[in-house]
């Protein structure tokens, strides 16, 4: 795998030197965020930190690159508009294929807020990611016929959605990710409609070293020990609203769980 799964350095800049300008425009104007009773999560690093509950008033989780491998039809096939694309579970491709991907199961727990922490009830999330070899299904020459670990969930009244899915892999030049769009409703979704945002969920280094230490991620462990939470040209200005929270174990699976805010 080459390490150009973004779109160019160019791009990357300015959407990184623009979140940084409206981070200083908000603390120049006294930024106030509204704490509630706290909830713990895992850091990358495996200490223990807290977090806003759901309900609490957030900040906006970052705009992120979708990367070249979306397959929402802004660079090349869309998977949006198929027949089977609205799942929970994202393992095994639809259609003409039904092949499953590999690796450690992992479960993918969103709760999608409004800025105020009101719940994004019927907003709709496509959400996307590589497999345990670093390849993108619908791009990558190894699955290039394959749509597994691609889905579309729709928020319930309270902004929660789940995907049953597999540890994804580390490929060159970037931190282990999972990507996501978020739709203001299914229908939307599903006509690849106008997104509320595109970002990016970060998961914890800790838990990155046990999956990568299992049969068929002995490529992971090479790639993710040549960079860094500080390096990544996505998580280097910060992962306060995109690290994953994360329970469970290499035999039962992995939950990683993420509440975020987005403007609405």
């Amino acid at each position: 795998m080459t390490d150009n799964h973004d779109r160019g350095l160019q791009f990357d800049l300015a959407t990184l030197f623009g979140r940084r300008r409206a981070l200083s425009l908000l603390g120049g104007a006294g930024l106030t965020l509204v704490a509630c009773a706290p909830s713990t999560t895992t850091t990358s690093t495996g200490s223990t930190t807290t977090s806003a509950a759901a309900g609490a008033a957030l900040e906006t989780i970052p705009e992120e690159t979708a990367g070249p491998y979306p397959g929402d039809g802004s660079n090349g096939p869309n998977a949006l508009t198929q027949s089977g694309i609205v799942r929970s579970d994202i393992r095994s491709s639809f259609g003409s294929s039904t092949r499953t991907a590999e690796g450690v199961r992992l479960t993918i727990d969103l709760t999608a807020q409004k800025e105020d922490g009101t719940p994004f009830q019927g907003a709709a999330i496509y959400l996307w990611h590589c497999d345990m070899n670093g390849d993108y299904s619908m791009y990558s020459d190894r699955v290039k016929d394959e749509n597994f670990l691609r889905g579309v969930q729709e928020a319930d009244a309270s902004g929660k959605l789940k995907f049953v899915s597999v540890f994804p892999g580390a490929y060159s030049g970037r931190w282990p990710h999972i990507h996501f769009e978020v739709y203001p409703s299914l229908a939307e979704a599903t006509k690849a409609g106008n997104k509320v945002i595109t970002s990016q969920l970060a998961l914890p280094e800790t838990t990155c070293k046990e999956v990568y230490g299992t049969t068929g991620y002995t490529q992971s462990v090479r790639n993710m020990s040549r960079t860094s939470l500080q390096q990544d040209m996505v998580f280097r200005d910060g992962t306060d609203e995109q690290m994953a929270s994360m329970s469970g174990d290499v035999a039962s699976g992995y939950t990683a769980s993420l509440t975020f805010a987005v403007q609405g």
